[in-house]
């Protein structure tokens, strides 16, 4: 059952009903590609191809319409679907907030479905509601392997510790270190080479949503 009030949420994504139960787990699904984007005043349309996952209205795993996708982390509602592309409309609070407002015609974008009931949780809670955009700061490639460290915003430090969970991109990551203003993730093969991060280069944005208990428990501590 969905209320019709809209609740506040501190990160920035779709424009979700207070009690919708739209959930990720961070495991990227495939990468799709923009193909075409439509300004539409501050705002725009998105229109990704992704083959893998399907727009057939008879597959149970196929998209639909007023589905809820996780483009690079972000929750986006599916608004057209034929064809293997996929149509979005980002707001431009969305767009000034998340890397989807660089996005430039053939760039690789990570998709995920969200969590139907009784899905396995492979990753961890992901709401899609982005905290922030960070920065590839460093990359120290060992081989297939690759060690990254990740700059953010200061307010964003307080919510990473070491073996905690973060998304970066929509990709569900163990920390490693945390120093400063940023974090370290070790990637395995598998990872860069099925998401964005095996792309991606120093000073590029990617976006940023921690770990949702760890708001929860820190709120608890400091309800102020």
């Amino acid at each position: 059952m969905r209320c019709t009030a809209v609740h506040s949420f501190r990160g920035v994504g779709r424009e979700l009903l207070a009690w919708e139960p739209i959930v990720f787990t961070g495991l990227v699904e495939c990468m799709g590609s923009l193909v075409e984007r439509q300004a539409d005043g501050s705002a725009c349309r998105l229109r990704i191809t992704a083959p893998p996952l399907g727009s057939d209205p008879e597959d149970p795993r196929g998209v639909r319409i007023g589905d809820s996708i996780a483009v690079n982390g972000c929750c986006l509602t599916v608004v057209r679907c034929a064809d293997h592309e996929l149509d979005f409309e980002a707001g431009a609070e969305t767009l000034r907030r998340t890397n989807l407002g660089a996005l430039q015609p053939g760039d690789p974008v990570n998709l995920e479905r969200s969590l139907r009931v009784g899905d396995r949780l492979g990753g961890h809670f992901v709401t899609g509601h982005i905290d922030g955009v960070g920065q590839l700061s460093d990359r120290d490639d060992d081989g297939p392997w690759s060690t990254c460290w990740f700059s953010v915003p200061a307010e964003l430090s307080r919510f990473l510790a070491a073996k905690g969970c973060v998304a970066v991109d929509g990709i569900s990551l163990t920390v490693v270190d945390v120093a400063d203003s940023r974090f370290s993730v070790a990637l395995i093969p598998h990872t860069l080479q099925q998401t964005t991060l095996g792309r991606r280069r120093i000073g590029d944005a990617v976006n940023i949503e921690t770990d949702l208990l760890a708001k929860y428990i820190l709120r608890a501590e400091d309800p102020h």
